[in-house]
């Protein structure tokens, strides 16, 4: 099992950066893809970042290419998600999530654990 927290959200305004930092315990994630997705209320999950096991590959939803980087530190077993520029559209639910697949995915049934969220609000 995998246990993950998220960290790092909160209110901020418009064109401020935020840092999502998400800890795994249980196992190690170096040999798991990892996502960050976001719901917004009244609509579906969606997939924002992706990141290979290796760091090597990576993943952006259209919306947020240019703006947020993920990372990850397999020896501190985190990954993160820098998040710049943010827009009041970027406000939701931000989730961090693991995959045992060995390519990256959008889809958020092929991923097999899940934190539990962290808000972000951007203001006008």
């Amino acid at each position: 099992q995998v246990q993950l927290v998220e960290s790092g959200g909160g209110l901020v305004q418009a064109g401020d950066s935020l840092r999502l930092s998400c800890a795994a315990s249980g196992r190690t994630i170096s040999s798991y893809g990892m996502g960050w997705f976001r719901q917004a209320p009244g609509k579906e999950r969606e997939c924002v970042a992706a990141i290979s096991w290796s760091g090597g590959v990576t993943y952006y939803a259209d919306s947020v290419k240019g703006r947020f980087t993920i990372s990850r530190d397999n020896a501190k077993n985190t990954v993160y998600l820098q998040m710049n520029s943010l827009k009041p559209e970027d406000t939701a639910v931000f989730y961090c999530a693991a995959t045992s697949r060995s390519t990256i995915t959008t889809m958020t049934s092929l991923y097999d654990y899940w934190g539990q969220g962290t808000q972000i609000t951007v203001s006008s």
